[in-house]
């Protein structure tokens, strides 16, 4: 018994054949009609409106921009810089042919918004003078703080160790008194009448004197401290006063006032442009 092949004939591998050369062709010109597309979409050119509102739009963009940290002056630059590309990507369009009153609203606007910005760096110079001193203040007034209390332990153990030499002596004194009241003074004794009556006196000269050193070292301690305490109130009244005056203008530097100078000079360029766009249609 024999085998019949089981392979196609001839003549259906050539429609198969036909088929894929069909759709090669129908791929090619898919490909040819998308390239086209593609050109078309390369080639076009936006319209004058399609330019104007896609400068206001950027300058609406601009013109709301918010800086996020102090120095916001050294955002400055970089924002003239994007707002001077929008203005030479307006002017150097094709679809838009500018004339010499918006040149000239143009170099008004941009020269202001240049000097506002100018006038705001120098502002922000000074807070950061402020916020220098405000830091020395307060190191100041730590400073301060310190050496009263320095000052006062001081005068205080000076008090306390004088007091404590005193009652020392006053001590030594009284025994020297007491001694010499012991002492049997004659015409026939080691000690005259007169001797002892001259070492008494001058014992109890000397007690006296450092009773008196006493009682004025008691009395001195607290008029020290109240001159201490005077010369400290008015030197840290001073340093908070300087405190004081340098947060306000520090608290100043957490708004960035620039943005409403900012914000004007977008508006002023997009009524520059519209108004550049009327005077063309009519």
């Amino acid at each position: 018994m024999g085998y019949r092949s089981q392979t196609g004939s001839p003549k259906s591998a050539g429609r198969g054949h036909q088929t894929s050369q069909h759709e090669k062709k129908k791929t090619r010109g898919k490909k040819h009609r998308s390239s086209g597309k593609y050109l078309l979409e390369e080639d076009h050119v936006p319209t004058s409106e399609e330019t104007v509102e896609k400068t206001l739009s950027r300058l609406r963009s601009l013109g709301n921009q918010t800086f996020a940290l102090f120095p916001f002056s050294a955002y400055f630059d970089d924002w003239l810089v994007n707002l001077k590309d929008v203005l030479v990507a307006f002017e150097s369009s094709s679809s838009v042919s500018v004339d010499e009153q918006f040149v000239k609203e143009r170099s008004q606007i941009l020269a202001d918004v240049e000097r506002e910005l100018d006038e705001r760096r120098r502002n922000e110079a000074s807070l950061e003078e402020a916020i220098k001193n405000l830091l020395d203040s307060k190191t100041l007034l730590e400073r301060i703080e310190n050496e009263y209390a320095t000052r006062s332990m001081e005068i205080e153990r000076r008090k306390n160790s004088e007091i404590k030499r005193l009652n020392s002596n006053i001590a030594v004194f009284r025994g020297e008194l007491a001694d010499l009241a012991m002492v049997k003074a004659g015409l026939f004794r080691a000690v005259s009448k007169k001797a002892k009556t001259q070492k008494e006196a001058e014992a109890t000269q000397r007690l006296n004197a450092a009773q008196s050193e006493l009682e004025l070292t008691v009395q001195n301690a607290p008029v020290e401290q109240e001159s201490l305490r005077n010369e400290y109130k008015k030197r840290k009244q001073l340093a908070i006063e300087q405190i004081e005056n340098s947060q306000k203008e520090v608290e100043s530097a957490e708004v960035d006032v620039s943005l409403e100078d900012r914000r004007v000079a977008c508006e002023a360029f997009a009524n520059a442009v519209n108004g550049l766009l009327q005077r063309k249609t009519l």
